[in-house]
């Protein structure tokens, strides 16, 4: 059962060559441009502390205040940090970290004494993360360069994997979910925030590199998604799909081939650890 599709290193490419501009120039908007949207709800939120700024809500202000400046290019479509439960002490990885927001945040929450990992394919990414990681002291955060096909992580070594917005970028899903179920701890936890397609996306706009890149056109399913989590080895698989019927002008690109935002959540069988 494979993702894989003709034009798949061109496909890579391309995602890699938007988000090395975006890194170089600070802040392009969604899935990095403002034009393209990243099929997030709107950011409208009526939570009081919801971020009111780029494209998703889903930000405290103590989320906000815990992240160096620079480390928020507003790529995400939600916030998979909300999505689980983080406990000082804890390993956590993110997939695709860009920036590093959601490493930093996920810094604050596991403390001291635990440890975040992200790992990006992007070099001026991961130049970028580094370099704000080391600005503000943050001994606890490491990023390194990698595909999330293929982890530069240990077997069995993370309690939590989390990924913003960035799965749906990856020509093969299925071999990503497997690489997040082998560095997973026995009762560890999976946590993304990614877009989803409503119904099936046309082969040429699936092979659209433009359309790729823009996190949109290699959108999954939710049944789609589930079997991949369940292939994987997966259980506890729990996918919110969310609505887009009055897509914001930045996501209406989106919403036209039926790709929304949606919270995935499952889990690795085996022992919780205390």
């Amino acid at each position: 059962m494979s993702d894989s599709a003709p034009g798949e290193e061109q496909l890579r490419q391309s995602v890699r060559e938007r988000y090395g501009g975006v890194a170089k120039n600070a802040g392009a908007g969604c899935c990095g441009s403002t034009d393209a949207g990243c099929g997030c709800a709107p950011s409208g939120s009526s939570s009081p502390d919801a971020r009111t700024g780029g494209c998703c809500s889903g930000y405290s202000a103590t989320d906000l205040a815990s992240i160096p400046e620079g480390a928020d290019l507003g790529l995400g479509c939600g916030n998979p940090t909300r999505l689980v439960t983080l406990r000082p002490g804890q390993v956590v990885l993110d997939l695709g970290s860009g920036a590093g927001v959601d490493c930093f945040v996920a810094a604050g929450q596991v403390g001291p004494s635990g440890r975040v990992i992200g790992v990006d394919m992007t070099p001026e990414m991961i130049t970028r993360s580094r370099a704000l990681a080391r600005s503000a002291g943050r001994a606890n955060v490491e990023f390194r360069l990698g595909e999330i096909e293929h982890l530069p992580v240990a077997d069995a070594s993370v309690d939590v994997v989390l990924s913003n917005c960035v799965i749906n970028l990856a020509p093969d899903k299925s071999q990503v979910y497997r690489e997040a179920f082998r560095v997973l701890r026995p009762g560890g936890e999976l946590a993304v925030a990614d877009v989803l397609a409503t119904r099936p996306i046309p082969e040429e706009v699936r092979n659209d590199p433009a359309g790729w890149a823009s996190c949109s056109s290699g959108a999954l399913t939710r049944d789609e998604v589930t079997e991949r989590l369940r292939a994987a080895g997966f259980d506890s698989i729990d996918v919110t799909v969310h609505s887009a019927e009055t897509p914001t002008s930045s996501l209406q690109a989106q919403a036209e081939i039926g790709v929304v935002s949606a919270d995935i959540r499952a889990a690795k069988p085996g022992r919780v650890r205390p």
